[in-house]
C-alpha cells in the first residue's frame, strides 16, 4: 500500500479528504531500486506521480479472508462502479426537516457483511417496489 500525505505529490494528486484512506492500493512492486527505494505499478490515475518511493511511503498487504469477493456476486456498471441490489428493508424512521416529514428507510445492501444504509423511502419505492410489497 502507498502512503497518502497531503502536501507531497501523492497527496495533491489523490486530493485526501478528511475522512478519506490513509493508504491506497496494493500496488505491485516492480523491482528494488536501492535499499530503501521501490518501483512500484501505477495505474493511470496516478501517471502524473514518479513510480519510485522510499520504504518508509510502503506498507505491506496484510491477507484477510473479508478482502476476497465471490465473483457471481459482483456486477460492474459501464463506467465500472460497483451495482449492489438491496437485500430488505430493516428499519424505517421519520425526519423532519423545515417542517417537511421525509421518511427514510434503513436498507439492507449485504447479508454477509450487513451493509446497510438510511434512503429516502419515496426513491427506494421507485427503484425496488418489490421490497414494499407485502406478502400475501
Amino acid at each position: 500500500f502507498l502512503r497518502l500525505h497531503p502536501t507531497t505529490g501523492v497527496g495533491r494528486a489523490i486530493r485526501p479528504k478528511k475522512l478519506s484512506p490513509k493508504f491506497i492500493g496494493p500496488y505491485q512492486i516492480l523491482r528494488k531500486i536501492g535499499p530503501v527505494a521501490y518501483e512500484l505499478s501505477l495505474p493511470p490515475q496516478l501517471s502524473n506521480l514518479h513510480p519510485v518511493f522510499h520504504v518508509s511511503q510502503l506498507r505491506k498487504y496484510v491477507s484477510d479472508p473479508s478482502h476476497v469477493l465471490e465473483l457471481e456476486d459482483i456486477r460492474l456498471r459501464q463506467d465500472r462502479t460497483l451495482e449492489m441490489q438491496p437485500v430488505r428493508i430493516e428499519d424505517s424512521n421519520t425526519k423532519y426537516y423545515k417542517r417537511k416529514a421525509i421518511r427514510l428507510v434503513k436498507v439492507v445492501w449485504d447479508e454477509k457483511t450487513g451493509d446497510s444504509t438510511w434512503e429516502v423511502e419515496d426513491a427506494m419505492k421507485d427503484l425496488y417496489p418489490h421490497l414494499f410489497e407485502t406478502p400475501s
